[in-house]
C-alpha cells in the first residue's frame, strides 16, 4: 500500500482509504447499471415555471445520475449538485427520506463520485429546483479530486491533454462537443435533400494523389508495401463520377504529415462534394447555400461574432480574381508578367520567399496572394482564377495560365477549395507526369502518377463540379474557437518534456 500511495496527496490517500468501507454496505465502489429516467433538461422543461405547491400536486418522480460537483453537509441532511449530460440538478437528501444506513452510505461520497438519485421535484424556499431524494445509489468512486473550479483547468495544452476533465469542468467545451455532431447533420441534411450520396471510400492508399501535401506512410505487411494515409478523398470519388454515381460527397479524416498551428491538425475532417454536369459556378452557388443553411441552423441569425469580428452571411459572399486582389494590394499585374527573373525582381522587392522547388510565375504570384491579399479577405469571399501549377486536377481557363478554380476565405483563413474538374484524360496524364517528375526533384507535396485514374478518364467523365470544405475550420466559426484544438477532441499534441 505504500508503495501506491507515495505519490499520492492526503485527499487522494483518503479516497483509496474509503474503498473497503463501501464493501462493507455491500456496495461496489464501481457499481452496476442504473436506470435514468431523466436528465436535468428534461426536469427543468417539465417544471416550468411551476411553483412548489404545483411540483407537490404534480409529484413528478424522476431518476437521475451523474457527477457530484457540489456537497453541502447539514448534519442529518445535506443538498448536493449533480452534473450529467444536459446540466446541473440540485438534491436534497436526508436521514428521514432515505434511512440510517444509505444516509450513512452519502457520508462516503466526494465530489467527482458518480451517483443515482431517486425522488420527487420540487423547489426549495429560495425557488431553486430541486429533487427530494427517497433512494440514493453509490454507481462510481472518483480517486482524483477534480481540478478546482475557476482556476484548475483553464490552460488549453492542459484541457487538450486531459480532454476527459475539460468536458467535465468547462460547459463550453461541452457544447462545443455536442454542437459539432449537430453542424455535421446540417451538412448531411442539405447535401442528402439535394439529391447526394454519401459514400466511404479506403484511407490506405497505394499512391499519393488528390492535392499537395506531405504524407504519413505506413506499411502493408501482407502485400510488403508501404501505403499513404490519404491526404483527400478526391480520386476516389471522381471514379464514383465516372462510375455513374453523378452526386457524391464524403465525410472523413485526412491526414497530412505538415506542421500544427490553431488552424492545423496532422489529422483532420473534410467533406468533398462532386457534382456530374456542373462546374465552378455551379459550386460557388452550392457553397454559399449550404454555409448560409448550415449557420441560420446553428446559429438562427444571419450575423455571427467571430472573436470580436462581424462576419455577415446574408450577403452575398464577394468573387474576385486573384490576380485583381494582387494589382489592388501592390500594383502588380501578373497576367503581364513576362519572365521569370521579373518575378523574383518583384518577389524580392516585397519579401516574398520564393521556394526553389516551387520556382514558377504561377507559385510565385500565388505566395503574393497568400503573405499580401488573403489576410485582408475578412467577409465571405470567393477567390478564383489561380495559377496553374498550384491546382493539377483542374480545368484550365480561356487563359491556360490559370485555372478554374475558387477558393472561399472568411476572416483572412481558407474554408473551401473547389474547381471545374478536370476531365480531359490526355492533359491529365501530362499534369500528373509533371507532378511526378516535380516529385523527383524533391517537391515531397507533388502528387504521383496515378494510371488508373487517368484510364477511368479515358472511359469518360462528364463535366464536373467539386469542392471540398474544411469541417474543423467551420465548426471553429460557427461556434467562435479560436483554435482547432477546441474542435477536435483529441488532436495531434507535442509530447510532454521529461
Amino acid at each position: 500500500m505504500a508503495e501506491e500511495t507515495e505519490n499520492l496527496n492526503d485527499q487522494e490517500i483518503a479516497r483509496r482509504e474509503k474503498l473497503p468501507k463501501y464493501e462493507d454496505f455491500g456496495v461496489s465502489p464501481y457499481g452496476e447499471a442504473y436506470k435514468v429516467t431523466h436528465h436535468s433538461e428534461d426536469i427543468r422543461k417539465l417544471a416550468g415555471n411551476k411553483t412548489e405547491e404545483q411540483l407537490e400536486r404534480l409529484k413528478l418522480t424522476v431518476s437521475v445520475a451523474g457527477r457530484i460537483m457540489a456537497i453541502r453537509r447539514m448534519g442529518k441532511a445535506s443538498f448536493l449538485t449533480i452534473q450529467d449530460l444536459t446540466g446541473n440538478i440540485q438534491g436534497y437528501i436526508s436521514i428521514d427520506n432515505v434511512g440510517e444506513k444509505s444516509y450513512s452510505l452519502f457520508k462516503l461520497a466526494d465530489i467527482g463520485d458518480i451517483v443515482g438519485l431517486k425522488g420527487v421535484v420540487t423547489r426549495t424556499k429560495t425557488g431553486e429546483l430541486t429533487i427530494r431524494v427517497n433512494k440514493y445509489t453509490h454507481l462510481t468512486k472518483s480517486l482524483h479530486p477534480l481540478p478546482e473550479k475557476y482556476h484548475g483547468l483553464t490552460d488549453l495544452e492542459e484541457r487538450t491533454r486531459r480532454r476527459y476533465l475539460d468536458l467535465i469542468m468547462n460547459e463550453s467545451s461541452k457544447k462545443v462537443a455536442l454542437y459539432r455532431p449537430k453542424i455535421i447533420r446540417s451538412i448531411q441534411h442539405y447535401l442528402d435533400e439535394r439529391g447526394f450520396t454519401e459514400v466511404e471510400t479506403s484511407i490506405l492508399s497505394p499512391i499519393l494523389g488528390g492535392a499537395n501535401a506531405r504524407p504519413f506512410v505506413t506499411h502493408h505487411n501482407t502485400l510488403d508495401k508501404d501505403f499513404y494515409l490519404r491526404i483527400a478523398t478526391e480520386l476516389n470519388l471522381k471514379r464514383l463520377i465516372v462510375g455513374g454515381m453523378e452526386k457524391v460527397y464524403e465525410i472523413g479524416r485526412l491526414f497530412r504529415n505538415e506542421g500544427m498551428d490553431n488552424a492545423h491538425n496532422p489529422e483532420f475532417t473534410s467533406i468533398e462534394i462532386y457534382e456530374a454536369y456542373s462546374d465552378l459556378a455551379g459550386m460557388r452557388k452550392l457553397v454559399e447555400g449550404l454555409i448560409k443553411s448550415v449557420n441560420k441552423e446553428i446559429n438562427g441569425t444571419d450575423i455571427i461574432d467571430y472573436q470580436g469580428t462581424k462576419i455577415d452571411f446574408k450577403s452575398k459572399f464577394r468573387w474576385v480574381k486573384m490576380n485583381d486582389l494582387i494589382k489592388d494590394k501592390t500594383g502588380i499585374d501578373f497576367e503581364v508578367v513576362a519572365s521569370l527573373d521579373e518575378a523574383h525582381r518583384l518577389a524580392y522587392q516585397y519579401g516574398i520567399t520564393v521556394d526553389p522547388k516551387k520556382d514558377t510565375i504561377g507559385y510565385i504570384m500565388n505566395e503574393f496572394f497568400e503573405e499580401l491579399c488573403a489576410p485582408e479577405l475578412i467577409q465571405p469571399t470567393f477567390v478564383y482564377c489561380y495559377p496553374i501549377e498550384t491546382s493539377p486536377l483542374t480545368r484550365k481557363s480561356k487563359d491556360p495560365r490559370f485555372v478554374e478554380r475558387f477558393e472561399l476565405f472568411i476572416n483572412g483563413r481558407e474554408y473551401a477549395n473547389a474547381y471545374t474538374e478536370l476531365n480531359d484524360p490526355i492533359d491529365q496524364r501530362e499534369r500528373l507526369r509533371e507532378q511526378a517528375e516535380a516529385k523527383k526533384h524533391g517537391d515531397e507535396e507533388a502528387n504521383e502518377m496515378d494510371t488508373d485514374f487517368v484510364e477511368a478518364l479515358e472511359y469518360g467523365m462528364p463535366p464536373t463540379g467539386g469542392v471540398g470544405i474544411g469541417i474543423d475550420r467551420l465548426v471553429m466559426l460557427l461556434l467562435n474557437q479560436p483554435t482547432i484544438r477546441e474542435v477536435i477532441l483529441f488532436p495531434t499534441m507535442k509530447p510532454i518534456s521529461e
